[in-house]
Order: structure tokens, then sequence, then C-alpha cells
């Protein structure tokens, strides 16, 4: 089994997902949440075993071909990792094996195995713990794989709300396994959550994957001080990676004449972003779309790109997750549109932004952040 594993995890690629040496199509993790699961994998039948965040198939596609599994479920919060599952699915002649399906109850229905890579936000452990438990099968197994450095004993306790058994597997080349079994009777979803923020004068909502949750992050706090002076005469608008929908929420409040778009790759993120637009009475102002790189918005079709990048690619440091959305407000942005961006002031994104977007000027610097304006050629 071990040389019929590696020889298909070793056909898996990231695209089009971002590249940078250290990050993989497959890792430790993965291999190891694969064999933890092996028996119970092999025992479930159709339909019976969910997979969250895969972060490029290895997950679905070996369950699939090593284990047989029929017809998994899968959840994946990245776009780019839709993508990546379907290219490698294609690759390995696995594609039509599984279905993809949002996150919640539907997702886990009756499942009896759910793998899952861990994830950063503790929240977003706590929305995956109290959906398993609310809708899975009651003899469902939870498995949740991460790198050993970044778990903590704090996930246990977030497993402990919604399931009465809790332990852990040996760990195998730095990384671990938390299995959670016996679902606590009366867990139910508490996501999205939302909360008012007094200084930005908007009520934030957030599902658990959502960047910085429900509160205003400080990056976003000093565009949103910004704003009043980008482009005044912009009749379209686009917030790119809209995260919670801060930005996209005040631009729509603020202008009422103004067109204002939301994109973001994360399927939290436009779910949380539809629901604060929602809770400040402008959802029929703002349309938000789930997409790569604002894929779907056309060339050169956007007055004003305001930008909150990330700065990290899972526990990576890496600025190629923001190069791509420069490059993507570079393209939609008609000639002489602006892309109104904020960055911790330790990233090199000035010389990048003059590069793939035009000249660039400093509006705001602070302790951490930097805000600039950068107009398109």
């Amino acid at each position: 089994m071990t040389g019929a594993r590696e020889e298909l995890l070793a056909q898996l690629r990231r695209d089009p997902d971002v590249e940078a040496p250290e990050l993989v199509a497959v890792d430790a993790t993965d291999r190891l949440l694969l064999d933890e699961a092996a028996p119970l994998l092999a025992a479930a039948g159709p339909g019976e075993v969910v997979v969250v965040d895969d972060s490029h198939g290895a997950l679905t596609l070996g369950a699939v071909a090593l284990h047989g599994v029929r017809d998994p479920r899968v959840h994946q919060d990245l776009r780019v990792g839709e993508l990546a599952l379907a290219a490698n699915a294609e690759r390995t002649g696995l594609a039509g094996t599984y279905r993809s399906l949002p996150l919640d109850g539907e997702l886990f229905a009756g499942a009896r195995v759910v793998l899952a890579k861990a994830p950063k936000a503790l929240d977003a452990l706590r929305e995956l713990t109290e959906l398993a438990a609310a809708s899975a099968a009651p003899e469902v197994t939870l498995l949740v794989g991460g790198r050993v450095k970044h778990m903590t004993h704090a996930m246990n306790d977030v497993l402990r709300l919604g399931f009465t058994e809790v332990s852990a597997s040996l760990a195998r080349q730095k990384s671990r396994v938390l299995v959670a079994r016996r679902p606590r009777a009366g867990v139910a979803p508490s996501f999205p959550r939302c909360r008012r923020d007094d200084a930005a004068g908007l009520t934030v909502c957030a599902h658990g994957a959502a960047f910085a949750g429900s509160r205003v992050d400080d990056g976003t706090r000093a565009l949103l001080r910004a704003l009043p002076g980008a482009v005044p005469d912009a009749t379209t608008a686009l917030d790119l990676g809209c995260g919670t929908g801060v930005l996209a929420a005040a631009l729509a409040r603020d202008r009422p004449g103004l067109t204002v778009l939301a994109s973001d790759q994360s399927a939290a993120a436009v779910a949380s972003t539809t629901a604060t637009v929602a809770a400040n009475d402008v959802a029929g102002r703002v349309r938000v779309t789930r997409d790569d790189a604002a894929a779907g918005v056309p060339d050169g079709s956007v007055d004003l790109v305001v930008c909150n990048p990330p700065f990290h690619l899972g526990t990576s440091l890496v600025t190629a997750a923001a190069d791509r959305l420069f490059a993507a407000a570079a393209r939609v942005l008609r000639p002489g549109g602006e892309l109104w961006t904020v960055h911790n002031n330790r990233l090199p994104h000035r010389a990048t932004l003059r590069r793939l977007v035009g000249p660039t000027r400093v509006v705001e610097s602070g302790r951490q952040f930097t805000v600039t304006v950068s107009s398109r050629r």
C-alpha cells in the first residue's frame, strides 16, 4: 500500500495555487491522516466520508484510490484548493469520484468518518466541531491532523465542546492527529457570529475561518480611515479579498451612488461578507462573489479597488498571495483607476505595486501599517 500511495501522491500538484520553495502539494499530515483513518475509511459506506480543507486533494483522492471510499463529500474553504483538487483528480483519472459542498449540516449529514486539516483559527475548528456533532452519525469519528508545532491543548478543548471522547495519535514526522468520538447531544451551530464595532459604525459578522473574526483588524481600520479620499468620483468599486466585508459595507454605506463588488476565494469570507452587508442594510448594493483573484470581474471595469491582502499562506510567511491580488487589481482597474491597499510595514510591497499596477504613493504610515494608493497606468 505504501508504494501505491506514494505513486498516487507523487502525481499531485499545487497548481493553480501559489508556489514557493517551502510549499508542497502533499505533506506529512496528509500521509498520517490517511494512515490513521485507513480502517475507518475501508469500512465506510457510500457517502459516509467527509473531507474538510483538503489542501490540494491528497486526502480525497487518497481515500478514493487507496481505501475504496465511494462518493466522499468535500468542503475546501479556498477556491484554489477546489481547483487544485479538480486538476489532480483529472490527472489521476479520478474525476467525478467526489462531491464538493458548502460547510453546513448537509455536508456532515449521516457521516461516519470526517477527515480534516487543522485550521489556523480556533473558531474555524469550533464551527467544524459544532456542525459535525450536530449532523453526523452518532458513531462518527472526526480526525483532525496538523503539524505538532501548530497544535495546542486549546484544540482538544474545542473538540470536547462537541465530543465526549478526544485523544491524540503518536507524532510522526512532526505531525499529529486528534481523534474525536461520541458527539454530545444538543450541540447546535453558532456561526456566523456578529458584533457591533462602534468606531467603524458597522456590525461585523464572521464564520469561523474568516480572518480576524467579528472584530475589525488594525490594518482594515487604517484603510477605513483613508477611504473618504479614495477616488471621490468612482462609480464602481471592488473590495478585493473582502474577508468579513467591512470595507465593502463601509463603501456602500457612505457612497449611495457607488456600485460595490466584494470578492474572495474563501468560502468563509464570502459567507461572512454576505452576513455583514445584510446586518448593515446594504445587501442590495453589494454583489458578493467567490472566485480566485477576482477572476470573474471584467478587465478594465473598476474605478477603485480596496484591498487588505493576506501575508500568510497557511502558516508560511510569503508575499505571493498578495502579489496575485495586486496583479488582479491591475487587470480589473480602468486606466487611471486606483488601488488603495494596506500592508505591514516590514513587507516590501511598494516596489511590487509600482511594478504591477503603477505609480504608488503613501497615504498614511503608522508604527505597524502603511496605506498606499497606486494609479493604474
